[in-house]
């Protein structure tokens, strides 16, 4: 299983960077695998868009659910399917995780090796919230390709202007 955690998060590190890797342009990607393919792929789309809910996670998950609707699946649950995303996912995009019911959430850095402003209630990790609320079902690994995906983004102690923090 490690090997192929590897193989789907530099999928997802290849569309994270698809526009460069500047952090300043918050280079996160997704990918959601279903039974050994890719079924969907996104990076952040906030700034192009025009939609602060446009994270990589949740573009992947519009696009994903389609994909895999059919008679027997009508609403594109993502039972089975795997979240990869070079960053742990924010607070939105963890409750979409339950919402699409993936079976796995994999990321490659956590938030203790990024900026603060990368996610919300500073206190709170969001990814432990999935594993006390509605379902028991869903595993979580983390640190994939660690180091890759870290350099993506602003270290924790870089100085990074309040006008460029996104959430604040």
């Amino acid at each position: 299983m490690e090997h192929d955690d590897e193989r789907w998060m530099r999928e997802a590190l290849r569309v994270a960077t698809a526009r460069g890797s500047d952090p300043a342009v918050t280079p996160i990607g997704a990918v959601i695998v279903h039974d050994g393919r890719i079924v969907a792929e996104a990076r952040n789309e906030c700034d192009t868009l025009h939609d602060a809910t446009a994270h990589a996670e949740m573009v992947a998950f519009r696009r994903a659910g389609p994909r895999v609707a059919d008679a027997d699946n009508p609403g594109g649950e993502l039972r089975g399917a795997t979240l990869y995303s070079t960053l742990q996912p924010c607070g939105m995009c963890t409750m979409a995780s339950i919402w699409a019911k993936v079976g796995r959430v994999v990321y490659g850095a956590g938030r203790e090796d990024v900026h603060r402003m990368y996610f919300e209630a500073r206190h709170t990790d969001t990814i432990a919230f999935i594993k006390d609320a509605y379902r028991d079902d869903v595993s979580i690994a983390g640190g994939v390709l660690r180091e890759e995906c870290v350099a993506l983004y602003y270290g924790p102690d870089d100085p990074v202007s309040t006008d460029d923090q996104g959430n604040l």
